[in-house]
């Protein structure tokens, strides 16, 4: 057992609390440090027996939270106060009224906003839904409830190496589901890139280390690079009497490993590992003419892309981020990004919505009123609450949109949509009514049609006519959450309708095969046929677009699965599924002894011995084996991590599993030959299916085949890599 110093603990949360009202110190009024004080002694009794995973004493974790609240987001003493009780009600005797009487209204509804619900939920719901649905609602008040919550997630992802690898799972996914998108739409970047480098640290182990190594091996060739690059532009800019600061920095190790595998390239074959960024000191009316002129400067030495130029200082970002970027050829004859921004907009794209706070009285509000449009729209979702929490979480992230279109009424006013958006979202934006009536557009003076995408620039009519109403395809054009909900809204009264003579055949036909109505057999039915919720499926029926004698059929596949009932919890779990196999086979072991147990693998991912992986308990399936690299493990995990378990492979006999390869290289005669050889004949493995294109002297073939583990796919890319005319070989699910 490990001995605590006691003492050197007491003094290190001193040194801690000190340090934290040290960074207070430019935003504290008068009395605010009693405040903190006190707020800080509050959490330290609450926490005093408490000690997180890594040992440490658990008032560690607040004031590091209100630490990141000061340091990196820019927040002052109410959201410090916040922070440091930020877990009292949840985990200690403490009561919400308690701290209203200490604290005042507005602490207390941000600690609500932050504390988890507890209790019992349905079996079709999800915790984590329900609580990220909870801390939104009190955004629509207070956005410190959700910068608050980032500051809380970065710590504990910080952290996470001291968690059971399932929770580092759990948790990892969750960030990049919803904390990192979150982060990115109220600008923190600084925070948005280290939650994703982070859940790269934890989910793909080896690839983050491997980049890391290096971005390191490489920095000094890069600064040396980075040197000769700027040089010219700074004598130049101090030439005209520019106040500036220029940097170089590296792209986020999770970017660098995005580009990797979308363009199917080594690390050193990433061109844009990092951007130049010059920050200018200039009055605020002078800004745009300033960041112009540096442009102007930039492209006077070096050779600009045309179609890398985004001006965000024109028309801002949604989230209130301004910048100029363009990507210029350096002598060397490599492309380098440039960004050119002001200190302002800089504190703005680092500490995001809490930096429009210092600067709100100075400025017009142009960025501001983005953020204040998202604000709004927040407020819009939350108002159509009739919807499950998993249903709302999807609605919600759907509108973090990372881009936007910029678009344009007939009378030039300016429209920021999410990209994708089309001509039907930019009537409902108009207003409801445009939106229900809308027949078709005209776009740039041209007729089209409702699903149009817009693009930016694009001047739109909206052709209007009373006969016209919302139908159900027209959910399918749209991708605003605004949009959504008004024609579900012009939906439901009809959809009622028929889910209740559905809901009557449903209720009859159970009868007649003596089923029970209950909870559990309308999600089981859901699962069957692929509906969202037991409405939709009411609705389905009672319009008859699903025949009610398929739920015949449905009770006959039940009957025969009746070994994969739906296990409500893992404790639960583990007395109702444990089966041992005594099969000389891989084998899988799930759950927390890690017994083992019947499993099957999940086909969106094709797990195979050696994959990092997961146990996810179906309703109807028993466990499902996911990579935690599969695409669907953001979602599966964010939204029901009380479902997922362990899963380790034991041992690799003799086994085969299907496994598919893409192959990209230059055509050639015998090309086929020489990659059916090194397969077959070399390695001994057996091949399911080949599929090759060939285009303009350039082949794609895709191969399912037959191997026994991971160390087997990376031995046999490793060898076709080295067959003439093949450029690269990836592994494909």
């Amino acid at each position: 057992m490990i001995e605590v110093d006691l003492e050197e603990e007491k003094k290190e949360i001193i040194r801690r609390y000190r340090r934290l009202l040290r960074h207070a110190k430019p935003v504290l009024k008068d009395g605010d440090a009693k405040i903190i004080k006190k707020a800080f002694y509050m959490s330290m009794e609450a926490h005093k027996d408490m000690r997180r995973k890594s040992g440490e004493p658990y008032i560690f974790h607040p004031l590091e939270v209100a630490q990141i609240c000061v340091s990196e987001i820019g927040l002052g003493t109410t959201s410090i106060v916040c922070a440091l009780l930020h877990d009292v009600v949840e985990d200690t005797e403490i009561e919400l009224s308690e701290i209203e009487r200490a604290y005042g209204k507005k602490v207390a509804t941000i600690i609500d906003g932050l504390t988890k619900i507890s209790g019992v939920f349905d079996q079709g719901s999800s915790q984590q839904a329900e609580n990220f649905r909870k801390m939104l609602f009190t955004l629509s008040d207070d956005v410190r409830v959700i910068l608050i919550k980032l500051a809380d997630r970065l710590h504990n992802m910080r952290t996470l190496e001291s968690m059971p690898r399932d929770k580092q799972l759990k948790i990892a996914n969750e960030t990049i589901y919803l904390y990192a998108p979150l982060a990115h739409r109220l600008g923190l970047y600084a925070i948005k890139s280290e939650l994703e480098d982070l859940y790269l640290k934890y989910t793909e182990e080896d690839s983050y280390t491997h980049i890391a190594s290096k971005i390191n091996a490489t920095r000094d060739a890069r600064n040396k690079f980075i040197r000769n690059f700027i040089k010219p532009i700074r004598d130049e800019l101090n030439g005209q009497h520019f106040t500036c600061e220029i940097k170089g920095r590296p792209k986020s190790i999770h970017s660098i490993h995005n580009k990797m595998r979308k363009q199917n390239v080594p690390f050193e074959e990433v061109y844009d590992l990092f951007a130049i960024r010059i920050i200018i000191d200039t009055e605020l009316e002078n800004e745009k003419a300033a960041c112009w002129q540096v442009y102007s400067i930039v492209t006077d030495y070096y050779q600009p892309n045309p179609d890398r130029l985004r001006d965000w200082i024109s028309i801002p970002k949604a989230n209130g981020y301004e910048s100029l970027h363009t990507t210029v050829m350096s002598g060397k004859g490599q492309w380098v990004e440039v960004q050119i921004r002001t200190r302002r907009m800089d504190e703005i794209a680092e500490k995001g919505y809490a930096a429009h706070w210092k600067y709100k009285e100075s400025k017009n509000g142009d960025a501001d009123k983005g953020l204040e449009m998202w604000i709004g729209k927040v407020r819009e979702i939350l108002e159509q609450n009739d919807t499950s929490a998993i249903e709302f979480v999807d609605d919600f992230r759907s509108n973090l949109f990372q881009e936007e279109v910029f678009t344009f009424t007939p009378k030039g006013d300016l429209v920021t949509l999410p990209n994708g958006a089309t001509a039907l979202d930019f009537a409902f934006d108009i207003h409801t009514e445009v939106g229900a009536h809308c027949l078709g557009a005209k776009v740039n003076q041209k007729l089209v049609p409702l699903n149009y995408k817009l693009k930016n620039g694009d001047q739109i009519e909206i052709l209007t006519s009373k006969k016209q109403r919302p139908n159900e395809d027209w959910l399918k054009y749209v991708v605003t959450s605004k949009a959504k909900s008004k024609i579900k809204d012009s939906l439901k009264e009809e959809k009622k309708q028929f889910a209740a003579e559905g809901k009557e055949v449903v209720q009859r036909k159970l009868k007649q095969l003596k089923v029970p109505f209950s909870q559990e057999t309308l999600i089981q039915l859901t699962e069957f046929f692929n509906v969202k919720t037991p409405t939709d499926l009411f609705y389905l029926i009672g319009k008859g677009k699903i025949d009610h004698s398929e739920i015949k059929r449905f009770n006959e596949k039940k009957e025969q699965e009746h070994k994969y009932r739906r296990v409500s919890d893992p404790k639960a779990m583990q007395s109702k599924i444990k089966k041992v196999r005594e099969d000389d086979y891989d084998l899988l072991l799930i759950g927390e002894d890690m017994d083992v147990v019947d499993y099957k693998f999940a086909k969106c991912c094709n797990p195979i011995p050696g994959d990092d992986v997961f146990g996810f308990v179906t309703v109807n399936d028993g466990i499902k084996i996911h990579r935690t690299t599969c695409p669907n493990a953001a979602e599966l995990l964010s939204n029901y991590g009380y479902r997922v378990v362990k899963a380790k492979w034991t041992s690799s006999q003799d086994d085969s599993f299907l496994a598919g390869l893409k192959i990209i290289g230059t055509d050639r005669i015998g090309l086929i030959n020489d990659v059916s050889s090194v397969i077959s004949g070399e390695l001994k493995v057996n091949m399911r299916s080949i599929t090759i294109n060939t285009e303009g002297g350039i082949f794609e073939g895709e191969i399912e085949l037959y191997v026994s583990d991971t160390e087997h796919v990376d031995q046999l890319i490793r060898n076709l890599e080295k067959v003439q005319g093949v450029v690269s070989v990836s592994r494909h699910t």
